[in-house]
């Protein structure tokens, strides 16, 4: 990015800030700053810029406090690295002793190693299209304890330790956490393997160390018949060295609620339950539903997405309890909405239209000592194929189609909105009528109450937003439509791009920007979150000190949107899967940076971020 695109980006910022907010001049300022060199009795004055009733004439300060919460931060990119192309890089982790990133290579299944001990703080010249770091790889066991291994998923990493896992070759099999240590001096080294549940497929340590936990995903096979549950497995680590040699993995097929009660919750359980596959009756159970996808902990309490399930599951890591939230839907009649790809910014305020947050990545963070969680709602549609010869094969096979690229679908929630059987006289069939998003991608699977096939609304995958949750799984704070309309005032028609290719506007009826990943660090005594946009690409970030007066920061993007460029030519970060916020106690350079794992360009960007 040009220092002159950055500028123009900080200063538009500035101003949306001011727009959406409605809190930039928030009036934290005066606690905010050093005290300033004793002055002379000032002059009860005008206002200042912080939005101040003018006492800091008062007291002698004379405005020299110079830290205005509702400025924020700036970021520039100071570190990068290639990986090996589309496919790699989607988890990355950060080793504080030895300043190493760590970073998945899914491409080769390999995990890269990425020395930053020699940033220096000073901005890239051209941060889009070059590189300044280098990557050695470590090579991953091809089995455990005698079962083939098939990709990773996640790495985490603490102290000297790296947790691995690795999902199981065979499907119905269970995965592995491979464990290595000698972080610490540089050097990697396979340590142990420990079983967990079905198709492992993230990974964390607890703060203290003391814990790995790991969210087992169990997802069905492409046809549906082989089902495993998900699960979520605990790791005890001993002296914090090295792990148990057994982990205990908590399922939910105890779980005393059943869907029905759940889905009262605002849960959500799309699968093919009553219908023959292959020559199986699927009959699909609570256990087998619920897909564990990202996990945050604290030493007491794991919490867990159900992506698909829109809910988190809450693990007592003394106990190994658990017990299941409902997240509920997301109400887009009053805001600002882009659901056609009509090569334009073309919002809407639509009645019946709902979001389902469906959350992936999860982080967490204390204000006045109660625990607050953060969730990025990208949305997830549940699709699978199997392998037929043609299309008569499919059909009789009981698949729904078939493609000669896909295969025969097993299964499908997903529809377009104008395909829905509209009840009569309802805000769906107002929407069909008008006709403006009948193309929106919404699930079948909800909005028909009473099972009679017609449909009273409609309800799309995530929610085009990250959200703040308190304890009682209550909304403190949604985005709401900031997202597509920060992006749309920047980017204009280019918004809700896709990642692959430069084409403006074509993921507007399919989640938007689609927020993913996700983190939470604390800069002084004000606390950031920080959003990545898969598609997109783009970075937002929000100071949620206050989890009650969150608001809006910046917007940095490091991604060459220019007009016409094919897939092979896009270059810059595309698609952002991990974010890690490093501390400037933790950083080569002094200064809080944070780490970007972009999985379709393959890159690991490292932006320094700096107090305004």
């Amino acid at each position: 990015m040009s220092a002159q695109n950055k500028f123009k980006y900080g200063v538009l910022a500035l101003f949306v800030t001011a727009a959406l907010s409605g809190c930039g001049l928030d009036g934290d300022d005066g606690a905010q700053g050093d005290t300033g060199a004793q002055g002379p009795q000032g002059e009860q004055g005008a206002p200042g810029a912080d939005g101040q009733d003018g006492q800091d004439g008062q007291d002698g300060q004379d405005g020299a406090d110079g830290s205005d919460a509702s400025l924020g931060v700036s970021l520039s990119v100071i570190g990068r690295a290639a990986i090996a192309g589309a496919g790699s890089a989607e988890v990355v982790q950060y080793h504080a002793e030895t300043n190493t990133i760590y970073a998945t290579n899914s491409r080769n299944n390999t995990i890269a190693i990425i020395d930053a001990s020699s940033l220096a703080g000073s901005e890239m010249s051209d941060p889009i299209g070059t590189t300044n770091l280098g990557a050695t790889s470590i090579a991953l066991p091809a089995e455990a304890n005698g079962v083939a291994l098939g990709g990773m998923n996640s790495i985490a990493v603490s102290g000297d330790l790296m947790a691995v896992a690795v999902a199981a070759q065979e499907h119905a099999a269970n995965g592995f956490v491979l464990f290595y240590n000698g972080l610490d001096a540089g050097a990697p080294a396979f340590l142990d393997a420990v079983e967990v549940g079905n198709l492992p497929d993230m990974v964390t340590f607890t703060p203290d160390g003391g814990k790995v936990i790991v969210a087992n995903e169990g997802e069905p096979s492409g046809d549906y018949t082989v089902d495993p549950e998900g699960s979520i497995s605990v790791i005890d680590i001993l002296r914090n060295v090295e792990p148990e040699e057994t982990a205990d993995t908590v399922g939910f097929g105890d779980l005393t609620v059943t869907m029905e009660e759940l889905k009262e919750q605002g849960m959500h359980f799309p699968n093919p339950s009553g219908r023959t596959i292959n020559g199986v009756l699927i009959e699909t159970t609570l256990a087998q539903d619920l897909e564990p996808e990202y996990i945050v902990t604290t030493n007491d309490t794991a919490y867990v997405t159900l992506q698909e399930n829109n809910g988190v599951a809450v693990l007592d890591l003394e106990d190994l309890t658990v017990e299941i939230v409902g997240l509920g839907f997301k109400n887009w009649s009053g805001l600002n909405f882009d659901g056609a790809e009509d090569g334009a910014v073309s919002f809407g305020k639509y009645d019946g239209l709902y979001g389902v947050y469906m959350p992936d990545t999860i982080a967490s963070y204390e204000w006045k000592g109660a625990r607050f969680l953060v969730t990025a709602n990208e949305g997830d549609a549940r699709e699978y194929f199997f392998d037929a010869a043609d299309e008569q094969a499919c059909l009789d096979a009981g698949g729904l189609s078939f493609d000669a690229d896909d295969g025969c679908l097993s299964y499908t929630d997903e529809a377009r909105l104008g395909n829905l059987t509209a009840e009569a006289a309802s805000d769906l069939e107002g929407l069909q009528m008008a006709g403006a998003i009948n193309d929106l991608r919404v699930t079948m699977e909800l909005g028909d109450a009473d099972d009679d096939g017609e449909y009273s609304a409609a309800y799309t995958y995530g929610a085009r937003s990250f959200t703040i949750w308190d304890q009682n799984g209550l909304t403190v704070f949604d985005s709401g439509d900031d997202f597509e309309r920060i992006t749309a005032s920047v980017h204009g028609n280019q918004f809700n791009n896709g990642d692959r290719a430069n084409v403006g506007d074509s993921r507007s009826e399919n989640k938007g920007p689609e927020p993913e990943a996700l983190t939470v660090g604390t800069i002084g005594d004000r606390t950031y979150a920080f959003i990545g946009l898969e598609r997109m690409s783009g970075i937002f970030v929000y100071d949620v000190t206050n989890p009650y007066d969150t608001f809006f920061v910046d917007y940095v993007i490091n991604r060459d949107l220019t007009d016409g460029l094919d897939s092979g030519d896009v270059i810059g970060d595309l698609a952002p899967e991990s974010l890690v916020f490093v501390s400037g106690d933790d950083s080569p350079t002094g200064a809080p940076m944070l780490i970007v794992g972009s999985e379709i360009s393959g890159t690991v960007t490292v932006w320094q971020i700096t107090p305004n």
